[in-house]
């Protein structure tokens, strides 16, 4: 529930996110479903590569050895992994409502769609919600695997992480752009779009040219150019499909027009026809700064007082953020944290109408919201993470724990000169019987209280809905 409000989704899709991460986890426990089955597509960017990224609802995996498209080892091998899931994290996934279908592709070779049911932490009832497995054995991999860390920012993270093979950043890059060519689906577009923006991760272009070469060969198409996608008959329904296939699995939806017309300048350079601009980081200011220090992977674990993955998110996909900062809206392009030498943390901004640079200190951010307005980034974004990721432990809002080294959880200052009705109200539902709570602050705890029935519903913890002024 803290994630579904930190993040603005709603709780169903960041619980599938984390049966996604457990359901990784099990896949990589298993003694011949680790070695052999290579992760790919964008929820292998998601969990792998960028942690601020849209979230993500099935598993694309190439594998190895043709023999496991079977279905006798692919059931049995799947009741293994769930009896693993279930032992260490109380996921269910019922055997009898797994599915296996086997089917001639294109080229003439098997592949496999795989559906699993489950049932998580929301303990919802039937029609249970399901995961998409995608399996092919002969797909070819230009590029050797490479293990990476899964990103699994939640509580009950395995001590030793978990860790799966998977492609390299080049053979994802490459295997988008074929993808988009070849189906001119919408997630293929924010995802050619988003690996191509992200700062700090910047592929080797001559490799992913090279492996893209290689794929439309395997697959007998020619290579993507822009001039192929822009005369293609379905570019009519990715542009009508854009809000229906991606809207949720985001906190708010980038326009369409915005990754489209973007695109032909991924082909140039992808065809060494531009170089790709590196921007330089925000200058100081007048603040002393610790020159080393890097925020780590998520925000949530800071236990900041207004939930903060909105704006990296906002920055990530180039929005505007609507800040509520000393009792003033104001509209801010983000580009990144820093932390004073007196452990201050801020946020360094630039107001959108004005273009001035400002630094705003966190612990005193009244509300943060996306909107819909598009900038041009003017500094390097650092928002974002990049490389391996690191999920630092999580705990609930309302349990005091320890901030994470190098941080100071800071008391907001200025608040008792606020009126009683200013600032941010989070308002929140009770999953049984629907009764609204607001809160000032975001906690989603509810008060003791019975439904209309007359039955008790003390102990809940609400759904996140809205926030209001």
């Amino acid at each position: 529930m803290d994630f579904s409000g930190e993040f603005g989704l709603t709780p169903h899709i960041v619980e599938k996110d984390y049966v996604l991460g457990w359901l990784l986890a099990g896949i990589a426990h298993h003694s011949e479903l680790s070695a052999s089955w290579i992760f790919k597509g964008g929820t292998c960017l998601k969990k792998c590569y960028f942690e601020t990224y849209r979230f993500s609802e099935d598993l694309d995996f190439t594998v190895s050895k043709a023999e496991h498209l079977a279905q006798d080892f692919l059931i049995d091998a799947y009741q293994q992994v769930a009896a693993w899931i279930y032992e260490k994290s109380g996921i269910e996934m019922p055997g009898d409502f797994f599915s296996f279908e086997i089917y001639e592709n294109p080229r003439g070779k098997t592949s496999v769609l795989g559906r699993l049911s489950y049932r998580g932490p929301l303990k919802q009832r039937a029609p249970l919600p399901r995961i998409r497995l995608d399996i092919t054995a002969d797909e070819v991999l230009v590029l050797a695997p490479i293990p990476r860390e899964v990103h699994h920012p939640y509580s009950d993270r395995p001590m030793d992480g978990i860790m799966v093979q998977c492609y390299c950043y080049e053979e994802l890059f490459a295997e988008k752009i074929r993808a988009l060519s070849e189906r001119l689906r919408p997630r293929d577009l924010y995802d050619v779009i988003h690996i191509y923006r992200h700062e700090g991760s910047e592929p080797d272009r001559m490799l992913v040219l090279d492996v893209l070469k290689k794929k439309c060969e395997f697959k007998g198409m020619p290579i993507p150019t822009i001039e192929i996608l822009q005369n293609k008959p379905e570019l009519d329904e990715l542009k009508s499909e854009w809000k229906n296939m991606l809207a949720h699995q985001l906190p708010i939806l980038p326009s369409f027009g915005q990754f489209w017309q973007e695109l032909p300048v991924v082909f140039e350079w992808l065809h060494a026809e531009v170089e790709k601009l590196v921007s330089a980081p925000a200058p100081p200011l007048n603040y002393k700064l610790q020159e080393t220090w890097r925020p780590p992977a998520m925000i949530q674990a800071w236990n900041a007082p207004v939930p903060l993955e909105i704006i990296r998110f906002a920055a990530a996909n180039r929005l505007c953020v609507d800040l509520a900062y000393n009792n003033e809206h104001r509209l801010i392009e983000p580009y990144s944290l820093r932390m004073t030498k007196d452990e201050e943390i801020l946020l360094y901004a630039i107001k959108h109408q004005t273009g001035e640079l400002r630094a705003y200190r966190v612990d005193r951010i009244q509300s943060a919201r996306a909107t819909d307005v598009l900038f041009t980034p003017r500094y390097k974004i650092e928002l974002t993470a990049a490389g391996t990721l690191s999920a630092p432990l999580v705990a609930a809002r309302r349990v005091m724990t320890p901030a994470p080294r190098g941080f100071r959880q800071h008391k907001p200052r200025g608040t008792s000169s606020i009126q009683p009705g200013y600032g941010p109200k989070y308002i929140f539902e009770c999953p049984l019987c629907r009764r609204k709570f607001t809160r000032k602050a975001y906690d989603s705890s509810l008060n003791p209280h019975k439904d209309k029935n007359g039955y008790d519903c003390a102990g809940r913890v609400g759904i996140f809905i809205n926030t209001k002024y």
